[in-house]
């Protein structure tokens, strides 16, 4: 079903009523998530403008913004190859065991549905910040030292693995097309809150979550630690005692930094340090311990880690920003620029294509994002992986797997193909 431009500004910003926002089958509910698409790009642009009047410098940096990006784009491929397991897991709960049925259409079920989907976030995701494997999904999400909208986009590919079981209780009784708009407009509002262009929105900073609440939550200052994890709405962190208003300069990021711009890497590093912790761990309780308690804890301290090893924050940390040539920014944007496109692309026209050409097309998605991360932390078997990188790149193009929209990529090789071929004979 289509929405109007006006329609996904709107529900951006969780403003879209239920007479526009209600549908009774799951196939009407539309793809507001991929439709705001242009409307990220929008306001990030917009930020940066904003950010340049107001305080003469930019919101955040290459590096990171290709970074958060490519985990953004990382994060959204399962959907073009298997339906959305938080979707897959409450239809099979609606259609085996639901109690009752609310009415679709009822403004009631509309609020109520609203108000559920977001408890439920914050207990996933508190959750998700108290017990080491979860945090080892969700993670990723803070391992930027910006804030900005680029931050927003920084998604884990594992999270939805572990964020369905949370939504269940609700498919007993309302129905799977409202829990699916309320889904993604829940996650869509959380999008405008990554910025620090706006400080403060007055009185309603005591209800919703805001650009200044979430500062905090993505902050490495002892005070951010575990603090305000609602998604839209505030109010549960003031109920359960785990709400902080801003005070100190937030400094943001982990509080063990990465230090890297690959993606794959940063989803998966965590996973690895438990690992490693798991089988250095005496014991098979504190092996247990290891994956289900805090990322705080070691044996002989409190389920979450004791406050006081948290490390300091001097106001002079430095961000993670190897030296790069400025040339080799420019390569890395216009590339990335092309598979973004791609990426595009290939979100419109899944349906019509084959399974062969999905495939190949996340490969060398997956295989360019890498890349992008090796460049921009200027690694020494960067360029090795970048000509691997573009040879498979152009060996699939040929081949006719990437022809599409990509007009700009057409036209080059196409004036290249000639000359190439006089060069050889």
């Amino acid at each position: 079903m289509g929405t109007t431009a006006g329609q996904q500004l709107r529900a951006l910003f969780y403003v879209l009523p239920p007479g526009e926002s209600s549908f009774r089958t799951l196939e009407e509910v539309p793809d507001y998530v991929e439709k705001s698409i242009p409307f990220f790009i929008a306001f990030i642009v917009l930020e940066f403008v904003v950010s340049w009047v107001q305080q003469h410098k930019l919101p955040g940096r290459i590096n990171d913004g290709i970074s958060s990006l490519s985990l953004g784009i990382l994060s959204r491929l399962p959907d073009l190859l298997f339906r959305s397991v938080d979707i897959v897991s409450y239809i099979y709960v609606w259609n085996n065991y639901k109690l009752f049925e609310l009415p679709w259409d009822s403004e009631w079920t509309w609020y109520l549905t609203f108000l559920g989907v977001d408890f439920a976030y914050y207990w996933f995701h508190r959750i998700s910040h108290e017990v080491n494997i979860l945090w080892a999904a969700h993670q990723v999400h803070h391992s930027s030292e910006d804030y900005n909208l680029f931050t927003a986009l920084r998604q884990s590919f594992l999270q939805r693995y572990t964020s369905w079981m949370f939504n269940l209780p609700m498919a007993l009784f309302i129905p799977p097309s409202v829990f699916a708009v309320h889904l993604q407009f829940n996650l869509l509002y959380q999008f405008w809150i990554h910025t620090e262009v706006i400080t403060n929105i007055g009185p309603l900073e005591w209800i919703l979550n805001t650009p200044s609440h979430h500062r905090v939550h993505h902050g490495r200052n002892p005070y951010c630690i575990d603090k305000n994890y609602g998604g839209t709405l505030i109010i549960w962190d003031r109920i359960f005692g785990t709400f902080e208003a801003e005070d100190a300069k937030v400094v943001y990021g982990l509080t063990h930094p990465v230090n890297s711009f690959e993606p794959i890497w940063l989803q998966l590093r965590p996973l690895a340090h438990i690992w490693n912790t798991f089988w250095a761990a005496p014991g098979f309780c504190n092996k247990l311990s290891v994956i289900f308690k805090g990322p705080g804890w070691g044996p002989g301290k409190p389920r979450l880690g004791l406050p006081e090893e948290i490390p300091a924050v001097t106001g002079n940390e430095v961000p993670f920003n190897p030296s790069v040539p400025a040339y080799l920014n420019c390569y890395a944007v216009i590339h990335f620029a092309v598979i973004m496109e791609l990426y595009i692309d290939l979100l419109a026209t899944v349906a019509a294509l084959s399974q062969e050409t999905i495939l190949l097309r996340i490969v060398v998605i997956i295989l360019s994002l890498t890349s992008f991360g090796f460049l921009m932390e200027n690694r020494p078997k960067a360029v090795i992986l970048e000509i691997i990188r573009c040879s498979v790149f152009l060996g699939v193009y040929k081949l006719g797997y990437l022809r599409n929209e990509l007009s700009l990529l057409d036209y080059a090789y196409e004036c290249c193909e000639p000359k190439g071929k006089q060069f050889l004979y």
